[in-house]
Protein backbone atom coordinates (compact mmCIF):
# COMPACT_ATOMS: atom_id res chain seq x y z
CA UNK A 1 0.00 0.00 0.00
CA UNK A 2 1.89 3.18 -1.11
CA UNK A 3 2.30 6.08 1.39
CA UNK A 4 0.70 9.06 1.18
CA UNK A 5 -0.31 12.26 3.14
CA UNK A 6 -4.30 10.23 2.87
CA UNK A 7 -3.04 7.38 4.93
CA UNK A 8 -0.79 5.79 7.63
CA UNK A 9 2.04 8.32 7.66
CA UNK A 10 4.28 9.46 10.26
CA UNK A 11 3.69 6.40 12.17
CA UNK A 12 7.55 4.93 12.57
CA UNK A 13 8.02 6.06 16.15
CA UNK A 14 4.23 6.36 17.46
CA UNK A 15 3.79 2.44 18.99
CA UNK A 16 5.17 4.11 21.73
CA UNK A 17 2.08 5.67 22.20
CA UNK A 18 0.56 2.49 23.33
CA UNK A 19 0.58 3.88 26.87
CA UNK A 20 -1.64 5.98 26.31
CA UNK A 21 -4.75 3.36 25.93
CA UNK A 22 -7.27 3.69 28.71
CA UNK A 23 -11.07 3.89 29.20
CA UNK A 24 -10.57 5.73 32.26
CA UNK A 25 -11.82 9.55 31.91
CA UNK A 26 -8.81 12.18 31.94
CA UNK A 27 -8.32 13.99 34.73
CA UNK A 28 -6.79 17.38 35.32
CA UNK A 29 -4.03 16.44 37.73
CA UNK A 30 -3.23 13.36 36.64
CA UNK A 31 -1.05 14.47 33.57
CA UNK A 32 2.23 16.96 33.19
CA UNK A 33 1.05 20.18 33.31
CA UNK A 34 3.71 22.49 32.23
CA UNK A 35 4.83 26.42 32.40
CA UNK A 36 4.66 28.73 29.68
CA UNK A 37 8.51 28.39 28.73
CA UNK A 38 8.96 24.61 28.65
CA UNK A 39 6.82 24.21 25.76
CA UNK A 40 5.56 27.30 24.18
CA UNK A 41 6.55 30.68 22.36
CA UNK A 42 5.20 33.84 21.73
CA UNK A 43 3.54 33.94 18.21
CA UNK A 44 2.47 38.05 18.40
CA UNK A 45 1.13 40.63 20.05
CA UNK A 46 4.38 41.93 22.08
CA UNK A 47 3.17 43.15 25.45
CA UNK A 48 -0.40 41.68 25.10
CA UNK A 49 0.99 38.57 25.85
CA UNK A 50 1.30 38.67 30.60
CA UNK A 51 2.75 35.50 32.23
CA UNK A 52 1.82 35.09 35.89
CA UNK A 53 2.81 32.20 38.59
CA UNK A 54 6.23 31.32 37.08
CA UNK A 55 4.81 31.26 33.83
CA UNK A 56 1.86 28.49 35.33
CA UNK A 57 -1.02 31.76 33.64
CA UNK A 58 -0.58 33.24 30.82
CA UNK A 59 -2.83 36.27 29.95
CA UNK A 60 -3.50 36.59 26.05
CA UNK A 61 -5.29 40.38 25.40
CA UNK A 62 -6.68 41.96 22.50
CA UNK A 63 -6.68 45.66 22.25
CA UNK A 64 -7.26 48.35 19.42
CA UNK A 65 -3.10 47.72 18.50
CA UNK A 66 -3.53 43.90 18.43
CA UNK A 67 -4.72 40.82 19.46
CA UNK A 68 -1.98 38.19 20.61
CA UNK A 69 -1.03 34.25 20.62
CA UNK A 70 1.26 31.98 21.35
CA UNK A 71 2.79 28.17 19.59
CA UNK A 72 3.77 25.01 21.35
CA UNK A 73 7.75 25.03 20.27
CA UNK A 74 6.91 21.61 18.64
CA UNK A 75 5.60 19.67 16.01
CA UNK A 76 3.11 16.69 17.53
CA UNK A 77 1.77 13.54 15.86
CA UNK A 78 -0.78 12.37 17.89
CA UNK A 79 -1.53 13.04 21.92
CA UNK A 80 -3.87 14.86 24.29
CA UNK A 81 -3.51 18.82 24.31
CA UNK A 82 -5.40 20.76 26.87
CA UNK A 83 -5.81 24.31 28.54
CA UNK A 84 -7.86 25.65 31.29
CA UNK A 85 -9.26 28.76 29.91
CA UNK A 86 -11.20 31.70 30.87
CA UNK A 87 -13.14 33.74 28.48
CA UNK A 88 -13.17 37.85 28.65
CA UNK A 89 -16.45 38.81 30.37
CA UNK A 90 -19.35 41.80 29.14
CA UNK A 91 -19.69 42.72 25.62
CA UNK A 92 -17.63 40.46 23.36
CA UNK A 93 -18.98 40.35 19.73
CA UNK A 94 -16.43 39.92 17.34
CA UNK A 95 -13.67 38.94 19.63
CA UNK A 96 -12.25 35.39 18.72
CA UNK A 97 -10.68 33.07 21.30
CA UNK A 98 -8.36 30.19 19.61
CA UNK A 99 -7.19 26.69 20.40
CA UNK A 100 -6.23 24.85 17.54
CA UNK A 101 -3.41 22.43 16.28
CA UNK A 102 -2.06 23.59 12.90
CA UNK A 103 0.75 22.93 10.37
CA UNK A 104 -0.06 26.04 7.93
CA UNK A 105 3.64 27.63 8.70
CA UNK A 106 4.94 24.31 6.93
CA UNK A 107 2.34 23.76 4.63
CA UNK A 108 0.78 26.95 3.37
CA UNK A 109 -1.46 25.37 0.34
CA UNK A 110 -2.40 22.12 1.71
CA UNK A 111 -1.86 22.67 5.56
CA UNK A 112 -4.46 20.66 7.98
CA UNK A 113 -6.00 21.95 11.03
CA UNK A 114 -7.82 20.85 14.30
CA UNK A 115 -9.71 23.90 15.73
CA UNK A 116 -11.80 25.03 19.17
CA UNK A 117 -13.01 28.15 18.55
CA UNK A 118 -14.64 30.75 20.99
CA UNK A 119 -16.93 33.07 19.61
CA UNK A 120 -17.76 36.25 21.53
CA UNK A 121 -21.08 38.05 21.69
CA UNK A 122 -23.48 41.22 22.84
CA UNK A 123 -24.02 41.59 26.27
CA UNK A 124 -26.91 39.27 27.38
CA UNK A 125 -25.51 36.52 24.89
CA UNK A 126 -23.57 33.60 25.57
CA UNK A 127 -20.59 32.97 24.58
CA UNK A 128 -20.20 30.28 21.53
CA UNK A 129 -17.90 27.20 20.50
CA UNK A 130 -16.86 26.00 17.50
CA UNK A 131 -15.12 23.24 16.61
CA UNK A 132 -13.90 22.55 13.19
CA UNK A 133 -11.35 20.17 10.98
CA UNK A 134 -9.61 19.66 8.17
CA UNK A 135 -6.87 18.48 5.57
CA UNK A 136 -4.95 19.22 2.84
CA UNK A 137 -5.85 22.22 2.58
CA UNK A 138 -9.85 21.81 2.36
CA UNK A 139 -10.84 24.68 3.84
CA UNK A 140 -14.14 24.99 1.44
CA UNK A 141 -15.64 21.33 2.74
CA UNK A 142 -15.87 23.12 6.49
CA UNK A 143 -16.47 20.28 8.69
CA UNK A 144 -17.80 22.84 11.30
CA UNK A 145 -19.59 22.48 14.20
CA UNK A 146 -21.25 24.99 16.89
CA UNK A 147 -22.64 24.60 20.74
CA UNK A 148 -23.71 26.88 23.78
CA UNK A 149 -22.51 25.66 27.04
CA UNK A 150 -24.07 24.49 30.76
CA UNK A 151 -22.03 27.23 31.70
CA UNK A 152 -20.39 30.67 31.86
CA UNK A 153 -16.80 30.58 30.30
CA UNK A 154 -16.42 33.17 31.41
CA UNK A 155 -16.76 33.53 35.54
CA UNK A 156 -13.95 30.44 35.79
CA UNK A 157 -11.59 28.41 34.34
CA UNK A 158 -12.75 25.23 32.08
CA UNK A 159 -10.62 22.61 30.38
CA UNK A 160 -10.96 22.26 26.75
CA UNK A 161 -8.78 19.50 25.34
CA UNK A 162 -8.09 17.62 21.81
CA UNK A 163 -7.01 14.06 21.39
CA UNK A 164 -5.70 12.99 18.63
CA UNK A 165 -4.93 9.41 18.38
CA UNK A 166 -4.05 6.14 16.01
CA UNK A 167 -5.01 3.56 18.54
CA UNK A 168 -5.82 0.83 16.02
CA UNK A 169 -2.56 1.09 13.87
CA UNK A 170 -0.90 0.74 17.60
CA UNK A 171 -2.30 -2.36 17.99
CA UNK A 172 -2.52 -3.78 14.49
CA UNK A 173 0.95 -2.61 13.61
CA UNK A 174 2.50 -5.68 15.95
CA UNK A 175 0.56 -8.25 14.04
CA UNK A 176 1.81 -7.88 10.84
CA UNK A 177 4.33 -10.47 11.30
CA UNK A 178 7.98 -11.17 10.23
CA UNK A 179 6.80 -11.55 6.85
CA UNK A 180 5.30 -8.54 6.47
CA UNK A 181 7.60 -5.97 8.02
CA UNK A 182 6.66 -2.29 7.02
CA UNK A 183 8.99 -0.21 5.33
CA UNK A 184 9.61 3.01 5.99
CA UNK A 185 10.35 6.56 3.44
CA UNK A 186 10.49 10.17 3.77
CA UNK A 187 7.80 11.67 2.17
CA UNK A 188 8.28 15.73 1.76
CA UNK A 189 10.79 15.67 5.06
CA UNK A 190 8.46 13.72 6.64
CA UNK A 191 8.60 9.44 7.91
CA UNK A 192 5.84 7.58 6.54
CA UNK A 193 5.20 3.98 6.58
CA UNK A 194 3.71 1.23 3.81
CA UNK A 195 2.53 -1.49 5.44
CA UNK A 196 2.59 -4.49 2.93
CA UNK A 197 -0.37 -6.09 4.22
CA UNK A 198 -4.26 -6.42 3.69
CA UNK A 199 -4.86 -7.38 7.38
CA UNK A 200 -3.71 -3.81 8.77
CA UNK A 201 -6.38 -1.60 9.87
CA UNK A 202 -6.28 2.00 10.08
CA UNK A 203 -8.01 4.24 12.64
CA UNK A 204 -7.53 7.75 12.93
CA UNK A 205 -9.77 9.69 15.82
CA UNK A 206 -9.73 13.54 16.78
CA UNK A 207 -11.94 13.98 19.96
CA UNK A 208 -13.26 17.34 21.52
CA UNK A 209 -13.70 17.32 25.46
CA UNK A 210 -14.94 20.25 27.93
CA UNK A 211 -14.39 19.53 31.40
CA UNK A 212 -13.51 16.11 30.79
CA UNK A 213 -16.75 14.95 28.78
CA UNK A 214 -16.45 14.53 25.18
CA UNK A 215 -18.61 16.48 23.19
CA UNK A 216 -17.41 15.34 19.33
CA UNK A 217 -15.39 12.54 17.94
CA UNK A 218 -14.27 12.48 14.19
CA UNK A 219 -13.27 9.35 12.55
CA UNK A 220 -11.05 9.27 9.85
CA UNK A 221 -12.96 7.81 6.96
CA UNK A 222 -11.45 6.61 3.47
CA UNK A 223 -14.09 8.79 1.75
CA UNK A 224 -12.55 11.51 3.71
CA UNK A 225 -9.04 10.76 1.78
CA UNK A 226 -6.58 14.09 2.72
CA UNK A 227 -9.44 15.85 3.98
CA UNK A 228 -8.45 14.37 7.66
CA UNK A 229 -5.59 16.07 9.05
CA UNK A 230 -2.70 13.36 9.05
CA UNK A 231 0.69 15.92 8.87
CA UNK A 232 2.47 16.83 12.42
CA UNK A 233 1.32 20.27 13.72
CA UNK A 234 1.68 22.68 16.37
CA UNK A 235 -0.59 23.89 19.14
CA UNK A 236 -1.40 27.81 18.39
CA UNK A 237 -2.76 29.82 21.37
CA UNK A 238 -4.83 33.24 19.97
CA UNK A 239 -6.90 36.32 20.59
CA UNK A 240 -8.00 38.48 17.54
CA UNK A 241 -10.60 40.35 15.75
CA UNK A 242 -13.03 38.37 14.17
CA UNK A 243 -15.89 40.84 13.87
CA UNK A 244 -16.20 40.20 9.84
CA UNK A 245 -17.96 36.99 10.52
CA UNK A 246 -18.16 35.88 14.54
CA UNK A 247 -21.07 37.34 15.66
CA UNK A 248 -24.11 37.18 13.59
CA UNK A 249 -22.03 36.57 10.21
CA UNK A 250 -20.65 40.10 11.37
CA UNK A 251 -23.48 42.02 12.18
CA UNK A 252 -22.16 42.90 15.56
CA UNK A 253 -18.51 44.04 15.91
CA UNK A 254 -15.41 43.87 18.75
CA UNK A 255 -16.07 47.62 20.15
CA UNK A 256 -12.60 48.66 21.96
CA UNK A 257 -14.82 50.62 24.60
CA UNK A 258 -14.95 47.43 26.41
CA UNK A 259 -10.92 46.62 25.50
CA UNK A 260 -8.65 45.46 27.09
CA UNK A 261 -10.51 41.51 26.31
CA UNK A 262 -8.33 39.70 28.39
CA UNK A 263 -8.24 35.51 27.90
CA UNK A 264 -6.72 33.14 30.75
CA UNK A 265 -5.17 30.00 30.13
CA UNK A 266 -3.44 28.22 32.76
CA UNK A 267 -3.09 24.10 33.69
CA UNK A 268 -1.08 23.81 30.14
CA UNK A 269 -0.58 20.44 28.48
CA UNK A 270 1.55 19.12 25.76
CA UNK A 271 1.42 15.52 25.45
CA UNK A 272 1.99 13.27 22.63
CA UNK A 273 4.24 12.29 19.89
CA UNK A 274 6.69 15.30 19.12
CA UNK A 275 8.35 15.49 15.96
CA UNK A 276 12.31 16.78 16.08
CA UNK A 277 12.32 20.12 14.23
CA UNK A 278 15.61 18.87 12.58
CA UNK A 279 15.25 15.28 12.14
CA UNK A 280 11.39 15.97 11.49
CA UNK A 281 11.45 12.34 13.00
CA UNK A 282 8.51 11.39 15.32
CA UNK A 283 9.59 10.72 19.00
CA UNK A 284 6.68 10.07 21.50
CA UNK A 285 6.29 10.85 25.31
CA UNK A 286 6.10 6.94 26.87
CA UNK A 287 6.14 8.40 30.79
CA UNK A 288 3.66 6.41 33.12
CA UNK A 289 1.46 9.12 33.11
CA UNK A 290 0.05 9.04 29.52
CA UNK A 291 -1.90 6.22 30.82
CA UNK A 292 -4.02 8.58 32.02
CA UNK A 293 -5.00 9.39 28.28
CA UNK A 294 -8.14 7.44 26.47
CA UNK A 295 -8.31 6.36 23.29
CA UNK A 296 -11.98 5.25 23.81
CA UNK A 297 -15.02 6.49 25.27
CA UNK A 298 -16.66 4.62 28.04
CA UNK A 299 -20.41 3.84 27.91
CA UNK A 300 -20.61 6.77 30.89
CA UNK A 301 -18.81 9.06 28.71
CA UNK A 302 -20.84 8.19 25.48
CA UNK A 303 -24.02 9.03 27.24
CA UNK A 304 -22.62 12.22 28.38
CA UNK A 305 -21.38 12.97 25.03
CA UNK A 306 -25.00 11.91 23.57
CA UNK A 307 -26.39 14.31 25.92
CA UNK A 308 -24.81 17.59 25.60
CA UNK A 309 -24.82 16.98 22.01
CA UNK A 310 -28.76 17.31 22.35
CA UNK A 311 -29.04 19.84 24.36
CA UNK A 312 -26.74 22.23 23.46
CA UNK A 313 -25.70 21.58 19.87
CA UNK A 314 -26.93 24.45 17.22
CA UNK A 315 -25.11 23.57 14.51
CA UNK A 316 -23.37 21.01 12.20
CA UNK A 317 -22.61 20.43 8.56
CA UNK A 318 -23.95 17.02 8.77
CA UNK A 319 -27.44 18.31 8.67
CA UNK A 320 -26.84 21.63 6.53
CA UNK A 321 -29.38 21.48 3.73
CA UNK A 322 -27.96 24.60 2.25
CA UNK A 323 -24.83 23.40 2.05
CA UNK A 324 -24.98 19.80 1.70
CA UNK A 325 -28.01 18.17 -0.90
CA UNK A 326 -26.75 15.33 0.82
CA UNK A 327 -25.02 15.20 3.97
CA UNK A 328 -21.14 14.26 3.43
CA UNK A 329 -20.29 10.42 3.26
CA UNK A 330 -17.92 10.60 6.59
CA UNK A 331 -21.86 11.64 8.22
CA UNK A 332 -23.12 9.72 10.49
CA UNK A 333 -26.78 10.87 10.66
CA UNK A 334 -28.73 10.80 14.12
CA UNK A 335 -32.58 11.59 13.69
CA UNK A 336 -33.15 12.82 17.25
CA UNK A 337 -30.18 15.32 16.39
CA UNK A 338 -31.62 16.56 12.42
CA UNK A 339 -35.06 16.70 14.20
CA UNK A 340 -33.86 19.07 17.04
CA UNK A 341 -31.89 21.18 14.64
CA UNK A 342 -34.62 21.42 11.76
CA UNK A 343 -36.99 22.86 15.04
CA UNK A 344 -33.97 25.32 15.70
CA UNK A 345 -33.65 26.15 12.10
CA UNK A 346 -36.32 25.10 9.45
CA UNK A 347 -34.24 26.86 6.84
CA UNK A 348 -30.90 25.66 7.08
CA UNK A 349 -31.59 22.40 8.76
CA UNK A 350 -34.81 21.28 6.90
CA UNK A 351 -34.19 21.98 2.74
CA UNK A 352 -36.15 25.27 2.82
CA UNK A 353 -35.53 28.31 0.21
CA UNK A 354 -32.25 28.99 0.11
CA UNK A 355 -30.94 30.88 3.02
CA UNK A 356 -28.71 33.94 1.14
CA UNK A 357 -27.97 35.54 4.57
CA UNK A 358 -26.09 32.82 6.71
CA UNK A 359 -22.92 33.09 6.23
CA UNK A 360 -20.42 29.96 6.91
CA UNK A 361 -16.91 30.33 7.24
CA UNK A 362 -14.04 27.77 8.54
CA UNK A 363 -12.53 27.73 11.26
CA UNK A 364 -9.84 30.68 11.07
CA UNK A 365 -11.91 30.03 9.92
CA UNK A 366 -27.29 30.20 22.86
CA UNK A 367 -28.63 28.96 26.69
CA UNK A 368 -27.74 27.74 29.70
CA UNK A 369 -29.61 24.34 30.39
CA UNK A 370 -28.19 22.00 32.81
CA UNK A 371 -26.71 18.78 31.30
CA UNK A 372 -26.61 15.88 33.75
CA UNK A 373 -23.05 14.68 33.59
Amino acid sequence: MACSYLGPCFLLICSSLAPFVSGSQVQRTSLPIISFDEGYTQLFGDDNLVMYRDGKRVHLSLDERTGSGFVSQDLYLHGYFSASIKLPADYTAGVVVAFYMSNGDIFEKNHDEIDFEFLGNIRGKDWRIQTNIYGNGSTSAGREERYSLWFDPSDDFHQYSILWTNSQIMMDAFSVGRDKVPSFRRIDHFWCIDYHSNSVSISFIFRFYVDSIPIREVKRTESMGGDFPSKPMSLYATIWDGSDWATNGGKYRVNYKYAPYVAEFSDLVLHGCAVDPVEQFPRCDNTESSQAIPTGVTPVQRIKMESFRAKFMTYSYCYDRVRYRAPPSECVINTKEADRLKSYDPVTFGGGRRHHGKRHHRGRSSHAEVISI
